[in-house]
């Protein structure tokens, strides 16, 4: 693990690459999705059935994609953009160049999701991030002094000392140091053995009281460098409340390192997925695809889902009603609350309860385009580039600089805030928030112009104001194991009373990686082979699905009682 504050440690030669595979549930989706023999096959009379995918984001489009490929019908509906959180917002007058408004760095771990990325020929450079190894410096802003570094040797001593804390807090009271090699060798067995310790012993601890009660962090200046400046990608105290297993399944698995960023913006993702034909499919004919099973228009919102027999009746913002044997959910949870009127045998119990018990957390962030990246016009009072990647305890909180050369314009993600820090902007319209940041960063670069090289107006997003995600993702909090682990395994029904069978849950807030796409891929997955055996197909005896192997591998149960 790289950390913001800790250079790469030299270790063993590793016997694999560091991915996202468990820890709750280390099944190998690359290996899945790669697999000559495909993901599976479904009975003739049964080829051309309609299926409904409820969500036109990434878990959706995976889902859609993969259905279609097995001859299924997928029918999407979509109360927005397709894309979801990967949402790409260009600049007014600049159609050319991208905001990434929701996720926006991915990291070489996600490997299910590299497997699409392949698939559409995407390219990827590395992101920005604080420290990164091509990230010409970083600003480190706190308590009103400023600190300027292009490695983390060269931060205060205070730094170091909350780095350190920080590996040592996990190699005591997390065993990093063996999972991330289980992890590597995946080796299920090591996996499960350290992870099914430590969930009854972490389920019921936050963040921050894993930290607190860590002796290496008995300084409270060292928890409160430690949570505006973080590891990775930067700050996280708005994540203290969260739960530490949340965390750990984030450090284990090298997802905040390293990351990469998608050249043209993340929305060609989804996009290009509706408009892929591929090469080999089960009943369609060559060159289909799902725009062309839609005609090229996907449904509209949908406002009800009733149960119906052993299917589906989805009806639609133009009062269209239509029934499926099965439908996936891949919408926001909450959705099912309250934008969509929903019949009670849709999920038992339990797993409505655990969808209520979700927890989102909240993001803002706002965007300006500028002439050029004039921030790397050469100070002369200090020989270093006018402006850094910046972290501060300030309104923007997060301050991301992206140029894809000195002659062509220059993206600025001013702020780039969470929770309580989100909320402080959520009322402001866009041009009071740029006041507002540029108020604070002048007091971090003072005599830097920023605003006369904007050539655009802001663009911004507040995820939780979004009326179709009330939420950037979500998080769980202490004690939410259980209800996770219903959501997340909702996909294996023979379980399940019949009346609770063919309505599948997919998306991040299903996963137990919630914020990645990795997660929002792998749920589609485990939806996909759900779809598949309700609709009495299988899979390849070579090639086990996620449902296949569920009893050798399910996550640990808790007890209720």
């Amino acid at each position: 693990m790289l950390s913001l504050l800790t250079d790469q440690q030299a270790l063993p030669e590793p016997v694999g690459p560091l991915t996202m595979f468990g820890p709750d549930f280390p099944f190998a989706y690359d290996d899945w999705l790669a697999h000559p023999a495909g993901l599976g096959r479904l009975p003739e009379h049964v080829l051309g059935t309609e299926v409904a995918v409820i969500g036109g984001g990434l878990s959706g489009l995976v889902t859609a994609h993969e259905l279609m490929k097995l001859g299924l019908r997928p029918v999407v509906y979509e109360a927005d953009q397709l894309g979801g959180r990967m949402r790409s917002a260009s600049f007014e007058g600049h159609p050319g160049t991208v905001a990434e408004m929701g996720a926006m760095r991915f990291p070489p771990s996600a490997t299910a999701l590299g497997h699409y990325l392949d698939l559409l020929g995407l390219s990827t450079a590395p992101f920005p991030n604080p420290l990164s190894p091509l990230t010409p410096g970083t600003v480190v802003d706190l308590n009103g002094e400023s600190h300027w570094a292009r490695t983390s040797a060269e931060l205060p001593t205070a730094y170091r000392e909350v780095a350190d804390a920080w590996e040592k807090a996990l190699h005591e009271h997390a065993e990093l140091s063996m999972m991330n090699a289980a992890i590597r060798r995946r080796d299920v067995a090591g996996i499960k053995a350290i992870w099914n310790r430590l969930v009854p012993k972490l389920d019921d601890v936050s963040f921050y009281g894993f930290l607190s009660s860590s002796p290496s962090f008995a300084s409270f200046r060292h928890r409160e460098i430690f949570g505006q400046v973080g590891f990775g990608t930067g700050g996280w105290d708005t994540d203290f409340p969260n739960s530490m297993l949340e965390i750990l399944r984030v450090v284990y698995t090298g997802a905040d390192d390293d990351h990469q960023r998608i050249l043209g913006g993340c929305q060609q993702l989804p996009l290009g997925l509706w408009d892929y034909s591929p090469g080999r499919m089960a009943h369609w004919p060559e060159g289909t695809s799902l725009a062309s099973l839609h005609d090229g228009g996907h449904r509209p919102a949908v406002t009800a889902i009733d149960r119906v027999g052993t299917g589906f009746l989805v009806h639609d913002k133009e009062g269209v009603a239509r029934e499926y044997p099965a439908a996936v959910f891949a919408a926001q949870n909450w959705m099912l609350l309250s934008k969509i009127r929903c019949s009670e045998s849709l999920l038992p119990g339990p797993v409505w309860t655990a969808v209520e018990r979700t927890h989102y957390m909240g993001s803002s962030k706002l965007f300006v385009l500028t002439d050029r990246p004039f921030w790397r016009d050469i100070d002369p009072a200090t020989g270093r580039e006018l402006m850094s990647m910046t972290l501060t305890d300030r309104m923007p909180r997060g301050v991301y600089l992206f140029d894809d050369g000195p002659d062509e314009p220059g993206v600025m993600c001013l702020s780039y805030t969470w929770n309580d820090d989100s909320l402080k902007f959520a009322a402001l319209p866009a041009d009071e928030r740029l006041e507002v940041v540029l108020g604070s960063l002048a007091a971090i670069y003072p005599g830097v112009d920023i605003r006369s090289h904007v050539i655009a107006p802001p663009v911004t997003i507040t995820w939780e104001n979004e009326p179709y995600f009330m939420g950037a993702f979500k998080a769980n909090l202490p004690g939410h194991y259980r209800y996770q682990r219903r959501l997340y395994t909702h996909f294996k029904q023979d379980g399940h009373a019949s009346g609770h069978r063919g309505f599948f849950l997919a998306g991040d807030d299903i996963s137990w990686t919630a914020g990645f796409a990795e997660g929002a891929v792998t749920t589609a997955l485990n939806a996909v082979w759900g779809v598949l055996t309700h609709l009495g197909g299988t899979t390849a005896a070579g090639n086990p699905g996620p449902g296949d192997v569920f009893d050798q591998i399910a996550p640990v149960e808790l007890p209720e009682d």
